[in-house]
């Protein structure tokens, strides 16, 4: 557990607390492990005792991955699950992501719990892996025409399901509920990423890009249709989130003026345009349009940096969608860099 924590960290040593809870938890489940391995990496990143009361029958494990056979003297914070519920036992007031580890504790329980059951035919229709003819056997089940037009809408792991036809599966950006819809209904809940039209036996298509828009949604668009994107799908496709093209990580170092300032020298007409949108002299702006430059290893404001620049910007909210967040131009400047967002989601 103390390993898994350690290769996150390595990975991207400036991601918050809160987006470690969630991939950690993430990965474990991805990775197939059991409800002790779930509790020894609660209990590994809270410091404290974590718990389950799995039908009836309680485990307990130590920060120190070893089995608690003492008597409970708290169970905070505790939140219920499918099965029973999974707490911490914190004497005094909780951490800050205390509650985070809880919810995803319980949400991954949820989720093995659903593995131990045969695999959902909707699971099986939007898996590329499978063959056309175990797709159109699961789209019998599921009374659908393989031929007939569909389309796959991805939304939050922890919503409700929309319809029957819905599973909560795990995804390389982490763990998504995946719902099949015959007509053009509106989501029951935001945020909400749409697939395209498909022939139902080509829904992995579909379940792919629903994925993809997903994350590309923020307060402004808290639905994003995955037809919308045209050709940046096919770039969204080769994108690994977890080894991220230099030029991502260079944006992703950037704080948030730089981010800022950086957005405006590409979208600019000319340098005085920029400095006067951001409010700075013109000598200053051509200071810091040097010095990322530098950093960049590319000319923003050049054709081809204008291009590396928008591709890169793309992947990154792929890579951390707090990205879009930002105002076009703050207030004023501060040392944040764009990791740290992810503490306020």
């Amino acid at each position: 557990m103390q390993e898994l924590v350690g290769r996150l960290t390595a990975l991207d040593p400036e991601a918050s607390e809160t987006l470690k809870v969630v991939t950690y938890f993430d990965t474990l489940v991805t990775a197939g492990a059991g409800l002790d391995a779930l509790l020894r990496g609660a209990a590994a990143l809270s410091g404290v005792v974590a718990g389950a009361d799995r039908r009836g029958r309680i485990s307990r494990r130590g920060p120190d991955g070893q089995t608690v056979r003492t008597e409970p003297i708290t169970r905070s914070p505790e939140r219920a699950c499918s099965v029973g519920a999974v707490w911490l036992e914190r004497i005094g007031p909780h951490h800050a992501n205390d509650q985070m580890i809880v919810e995803r504790l319980a949400l991954s329980l949820d989720l093995i719990e659903a593995r131990r059951n045969p695999v959902s035919d909707l699971e099986i229709v939007i898996d590329p892996a499978r063959t056309v003819t175990e797709r159109t056997t699961a789209l019998a089940k599921l009374r659908v025409d393989p031929g007939s037009r569909i389309r796959i809408m991805a939304t939050r792991s922890d919503t409700q399901a929309a319809s029957a036809s819905s599973a909560v599966v795990p995804t390389k950006y982490g763990i998504v509920r995946a719902t099949l819809c015959r007509t053009a209904q509106e989501p029951p809940s935001k945020p909400a990423g749409l697939g395209q039209w498909v022939r139902a036996d080509h829904a992995p298509d579909s379940w792919d890009g629903a994925v993809i828009a997903l994350r590309l949604t923020d307060a402004t668009d808290p639905v994003v249709d995955a037809t919308d994107l045209g050709a940046l799908l096919l770039l969204a496709r080769a994108h690994d989130p977890q080894e991220p093209h230099d030029d991502i990580r260079a944006l992703a170092r950037l704080d948030a003026r730089s981010a800022q300032v950086l957005r405006a020298l590409v979208e600019a007409d000319s340098l005085r345009a920029a400095a006067a949108a951001l409010g700075m002299h013109h000598s200053t702006l051509q200071a810091r349009h040097d010095a990322l430059t530098r950093q960049l290893g590319y000319d923003p404001r050049t054709a081809a940096g204008k291009v590396r620049y928008a591709a890169s910007e793309f992947l990154l909210r792929l890579t951390d969608p707090g990205v879009a967040e930002r105002p076009a131009f703050p207030q004023r400047p501060h040392d944040q860099t764009r990791h740290e967002r992810f503490g306020n989601r």
